[in-house]
C-alpha cells in the first residue's frame, strides 16, 4: 500500500481522486478513469473521510470531463503538435485519459511530495515529465520549452492560490509563451468562497480557499496579453445534465440569480 502524509491543500487531491474513483466503478460512469480506482485501490487511507458517494461522486467526474473537452480541442486544433502542462496535477491520470500522440510533451507540476505518490502509482510514458515544485515558484517555467503551441491546464487550483498569487503565475505564463498559449482552469466566485465550509474536500483537508474570480473580463486586464476565449458556468455547461440530481434541482431554482449562476466556471483564455 503507498503510504499518504498530504496537509491541508494538497489533501484535498484525495476527494478528487475518489470521486473519479466512485465514478468508474459505477454502472453508468461519466468520466470512466480506471486509473483513479486502481490508484484508491493502492493507497492506505480512509476515504469515508472524504464524505463523497456515488451519488455525489459525479460532480467530480463532470468537471474532469468538460476540461478534458478543453485538452483534445487544444491539441485538435493544433495538429497534435504541442506541449500541455498540468499546473496542480494532484493525482489525475488526465494524460492516460487525453493518451496524446507522439508530438504532445506533457508535464504533471505538482508539490514534490505530491509527485513522489505519482510515481508510486503511475506508470512512465513516452513525452511525458512530472515536476516536484509549487506551481508558485519562481524559476520552474525556465524548464518548459517555448517556440509551440501551449496549453496550460489546472483543475480544482486556482481557489487555493492567494489572488496575487494567481495573477502572477498567469503573467508568468504569459511572459514565458508567446501566441498559440491557452491557459484553462475553473474558479470560484465571492460567494463560494463565503461559502467553501459546505464543499467537502474543504471541510475534510481543513485547507482555506482564496482567490474569487466574480468578472472574467477583469483578468485580461491585469494581465497583459491574455484574450478571454470562454467563461462557462459549471452549472448550465455541456455535461451538467449529470450532475447528482438534488444539485441540478437546487441550481435550476437559483439560477435566476448571477452570484449563484456564477459560482463555478469554467475559464479559458488564449496569449
Amino acid at each position: 500500500m503507498v503510504p499518504i502524509r498530504l496537509t491541508e491543500a494538497r489533501e484535498t487531491l484525495l476527494v478528487t481522486l475518489y470521486g473519479r474513483a466512485l465514478d468508474a466503478r459505477a454502472a453508468h460512469p461519466v468520466l470512466g478513469d480506471t486509473m483513479a480506482a486502481e490508484a484508491v485501490d493502492a493507497i492506505d487511507f480512509d476515504f469515508r473521510r472524504t464524505h463523497l458517494t456515488p451519488r455525489t461522486a459525479p460532480t467530480v467526474a463532470v468537471r474532469a470531463k468538460f476540461l478534458d473537452g478543453w485538452v483534445r480541442e487544444f491539441l485538435r486544433e493544433h495538429d497534435g503538435e504541442a506541449t500541455v502542462l498540468h499546473l496542480g496535477a494532484g493525482l489525475d491520470s488526465r494524460v492516460w485519459r487525453i493518451d496524446p500522440g507522439p508530438g504532445v510533451t506533457w508535464f504533471d507540476v505538482d508539490f514534490p511530495e505530491v509527485i513522489e505518490i505519482r510515481r508510486a502509482l503511475f506508470p512512465e510514458r513516452p513525452g511525458y515529465r512530472m515536476i516536484g515544485v509549487s506551481v508558485t515558484d519562481d524559476d520552474w517555467l525556465a524548464q518548459i520549452p517555448t517556440g509551440r503551441p501551449t496549453l496550460a491546464i489546472a483543475e480544482g487550483l486556482s481557489m487555493y492560490l492567494t489572488e496575487e498569487q494567481g495573477l502572477t503565475l498567469l503573467r508568468r505564463i504569459t511572459d514565458r509563451f508567446n501566441g498559440g498559449t491557452t491557459i484553462a482552469f475553473d474558479a470560484f466566485n465571492r460567494l463560494a468562497i463565503r461559502t467553501q465550509r459546505t464543499n467537502p474536500a474543504v471541510r475534510m483537508s481543513g485547507a482555506t480557499l482564496h482567490w474569487s474570480v466574480d468578472h472574467p473580463r477583469e483578468l485580461v486586464r491585469d494581465v497583459p496579453g491574455l484574450r478571454l476565449r470562454d467563461a462557462v458556468d459549471a452549472l448550465t455547461a455541456p455535461g451538467a445534465e449529470q450532475l447528482p440530481r438534488g444539485t441540478r434541482v437546487v441550481s435550476s431554482l437559483l439560477r435566476p440569480f448571477p452570484a449563484v449562476r456564477h459560482m463555478s466556471r469554467y475559464l479559458r483564455y488564449e496569449r
